[in-house]
């Protein structure tokens, strides 16, 4: 499949890099979640030879039985392939069917409910690193029906971090920067040049906005500091929300809801949204733009959540389209892409932006971001505009640290940190 080509400015240069990412491919695949077993809220990692697992789920709106398979594809810092063949890095099978599957009851919409715990005990990765989960039909890695990515880290050296001031004036009070330490002493590794490490920053686990630098700051033996503007991001504010728990009650942030039992959907429209750049900050407890499949309604979310044609309106200054921006929904719901399946599209009779998306019952966070009309270099999208940056935002931020020895031809993931900006300053 094609992948991704994401273009970043980093402090030494330009560089492209290659991100295939969390993409869906076939219409009927919808809600892929891939999460540490029993926690929702999760980002999917594993500790190399360590006993937790993944838990996946994802329905396929065919509503019918299908095979499907998954394999797990090694990949470098950037998300370019290894340059591995998958019995250097998988122990066991190279595939594993997923044979635990159910169909829906109860709602409107007719599914296939299919979910998987992942590593299997006959197919496990074998090297630290990023990796892709790919999920096919028939055991045929050509006919791909999604891909979702998870980390494995094998901790060899200490990663430190902390927030600080951005040294720019004009991101002073609107951005937030993070400081790294990164200690290779009693590791495990033997580093010939500083720039066998490389480091990737997220915010809010979003990899279209991650930061990736390849030389310290300042290196002293076993000390290796990253400080600069680099790793500075938007601080945004608290995502918005959406309750689609319960369709049978209407939540805070629902204008109306529509169940055509004829048509057999049901259709919840948003409350309109605006700009909040001017508005006063006020802190919320948010889930830092992901969501979760839930239900009021019923005993399993899982197989007895309907779907909702769910309609987001967002109203500009005036009623008047940004010059030269598109408008994006932004967040896990649209797998953090400001692309053609979450830009939004202005209506002129009624002066607002409009999208619908099709969304399983659960809690979802979002944001509007903007970006130059034509653009393709999806990682320059900007909250400026729509939601306003206060660096007094809560949110996360999490320290991959990459190593590869000489004549190496992978990534290792050797070293990770968390922080949050409520705690972290």
């Amino acid at each position: 499949m094609k992948n991704i080509l994401t273009s970043f400015f980093l402090l030494l240069g330009f560089t492209t890099l290659a991100q295939p990412g969390d993409r869906v491919y076939k219409s009927s695949i919808h809600s892929p979640k891939l999460f540490k077993a029993g926690d929702i809220y999760s980002y999917p990692m594993l500790t190399l030879n360590g006993g937790d697992q993944l838990e996946l789920h994802f329905d396929d709106l065919d509503g019918d039985i299908k095979n499907f398979y998954f394999t797990f594809q090694l990949c470098n810092a950037d998300w370019s392939p290894a340059n591995l063949q998958s019995p250097d890095y998988i122990r066991g099978f190279q595939s594993t069917r997923i044979t635990t599957y159910r169909n829906s009851s109860i709602g409107e919409t007719r599914y296939t409910h299919y979910q998987a715990f992942l590593p299997d005990r006959s197919s496990v990765p074998e090297r630290s690193g990023n990796y892709l989960l790919k999920v096919f039909r028939n055991n045929d890695t050509t006919d791909l029906f999604f891909t979702k990515r998870f980390l494995v880290v094998d901790r060899k050296v200490s990663v430190a971090a902390q927030l600080r001031q951005p040294y720019r004036q004009r991101g002073f009070l609107t951005d937030q920067r993070v400081n790294v330490v990164v200690g290779t002493a009693n590791s495990r590794i033997n580093i010939l040049s500083p720039q066998d490490l490389k480091l990737v920053v997220l915010q809010n686990n979003i990899w279209t906005s991650a930061a990736y630098v390849d030389k310290p700051t300042i290196y002293r033996g076993n000390y290796f500091e990253y400080d600069d503007d680099n790793l500075s991001f938007q601080s945004g504010r608290e995502w918005r929300w959406i309750d689609l728990r319960s369709v049978r009650l209407m939540s805070d942030r629902m204008r109306r809801m529509v169940d055509d039992s004829i048509k057999g959907r049901i259709d919840v429209f948003v409350k309109p949204d605006a700009e909040r750049k001017q508005t006063i900050y006020t802190y919320y407890r948010d889930i830092n733009g992901i969501y979760t499949i839930e239900n009021s309604d019923g005993y399993n979310p899982y197989w007895q959540s309907d779907y909702v044609y769910t309609h987001f309106t967002f109203a500009p200054p005036g009623n008047q389209a940004y010059s030269g921006r598109d408008v994006y929904l932004f967040g896990e719901l649209t797998n953090y892409l400001p692309d053609e399946s979450s830009r939004m599209v202005f209506n002129a009779e009624s002066g607002v932006y409009e999208k619908t998306l099709l969304l399983k019952q659960g809690y979802y966070n979002y944001s509007y971001v903007t970006l130059d009309a034509g653009s393709r270099e999806l990682n320059r999208f900007s909250l400026e505009n729509t939601e306003g940056n206060y660096n007094t935002t809560e949110n996360n931020y999490t320290v991959l640290v990459y190593y590869r020895s000489f004549g190496a031809r992978a990534d290792e993931l050797i070293g990770i940190a968390t922080l949050n900006t409520l705690t972290g300053r």
